[in-house]
């Protein structure tokens, strides 16, 4: 588990997601989404965080809208740990999904595999594979953008959709798929 302090990492992606873009507000439907967390766990959640001071929220018609309340005494420790622990699934998505030409993109190595529950120490750095043919100088201002919030070093492999979708060859490619992905950008490609 990535931070031992919170009872799940559903909790952890759900403040990471609010604290690490404090200037934005969320439906309980996006927080979703985003999560892929469902949506009744979203609301009891943010019942639970508004009742714990940790956030503000508003009401436009039925829509429940949520954001950090940055005015808390823990605010800046929270987001903090929430940056260097569940952080880079929050930071890296919106980094990325405005670049071209990016067909998938997971973090892989050893967040994912602290994420996926497997012990170890806390992750030095972050390893993102993405499949596609972006522009390396965005994916180096994207890695850059996101070490800036994540306070460690982010390293961006980037290979071709054939390289991925082959079944043999590449040993990096096998090496990445026999270990655990966590999904940052699903597939963009329509056949």
């Amino acid at each position: 588990m990535l931070l031992p302090l919170l009872r799940s990492n559903a909790v952890g992606e759900l403040l990471a997601w609010l604290y690490l873009h404090p200037e934005k507000e969320y439906s309980t439907t996006d927080l979703a989404k985003r999560t892929g967390v469902s949506q009744p766990t979203v609301s009891r959640e943010m019942d639970r965080f508004a009742a714990a001071g940790l956030t503000r929220e508003r009401r436009h018609g039925n829509l429940r809208l949520i954001r950090a309340d940055t005015d808390t005494i823990v605010a800046r420790p929270l987001t903090d740990l929430l940056a260097v622990t569940f952080g880079p699934a929050a930071v890296l998505p919106p980094l990325l999904r405005p670049i071209q030409n990016i067909d998938e993109a997971y973090i892989y190595g050893s967040w994912a595999a602290r994420h996926a529950n497997q012990a170890g120490p806390p992750p030095r750095d972050i390893d993102v594979l993405v499949v596609g043919s972006p522009d390396e100088d965005e994916l180096y201002d994207a890695a850059r953008a996101a070490e800036h919030v994540l306070g460690r070093e982010v390293n961006i492999s980037r290979i071709s959709p054939a390289s991925w979708n082959a079944d043999q060859g590449d040993p990096f490619v096998m090496s990445l798929r026999s270990k655990l992905l966590h999904p940052l950008i699903q597939s963009r490609r329509t056949s």
